[in-house]
């Protein structure tokens, strides 16, 4: 019997190559937006903290405190729209590198399936071939055992 050997198996080879490569891309970017929150999370912390901590001083003893707050708070502010920015950034390339990977896994699935049923295709012709050779040897060996048959009555019906 014939091995099955699909044409398009190299494609198919790349395609899930290529699958793995987008998924390793989607998981450093997923760190990096995991990264990008936390810091975001921890800037709008350490200004939440800094406003409680000062609510909690006497209006007087504030004032120095409050003053530099207010430098802070400006530059802190600019950093967490910043990082806002960034992440929402992360977030649309993760959101694109999904998609791709949507894409690249469609057309794998419809890859396989379309091996598998050229395979089955294949299966059934070699079924088919190896049927069609089996009844030939029955027919010659039938053949044979009548043409034999016949010579053995014949040279009998001969003495």
């Amino acid at each position: 019997m014939k091995k099955f050997v699909w044409r398009l198996q190299r494609v198919l080879d790349i395609k899930i190559k290529e699958e793995q490569i987008k998924r390793a891309e989607l998981l450093e970017i997923t760190e990096r937006l995991t990264f990008a929150q936390s810091e975001l999370l921890m800037q709008k912390r350490i200004l939440t903290e800094t406003i409680n901590s000062l609510s909690k001083v006497e209006p007087k003893k504030r004032l120095d405190s409050q003053e530099l707050f207010l430098k802070y708070s400006a530059i802190n502010d600019e950093l967490i729209e910043n990082l806002t920015m960034k992440v929402r950034q992360i977030e649309k390339e993760q959101k694109d590198k999904i998609g791709e990977i949507i894409k690249i896994k469609q057309f794998r699935k419809s890859l396989e399936k379309l091996r598998e049923e050229t395979k089955n295709q294949f299966m059934k012709e070699q079924e088919k071939i190896e049927q069609k050779e089996a009844d030939e040897m029955t027919t010659i060996a039938v053949s044979r055992r009548i043409m034999n048959k016949e010579l053995v009555s014949s040279a009998e019906l001969r003495s």
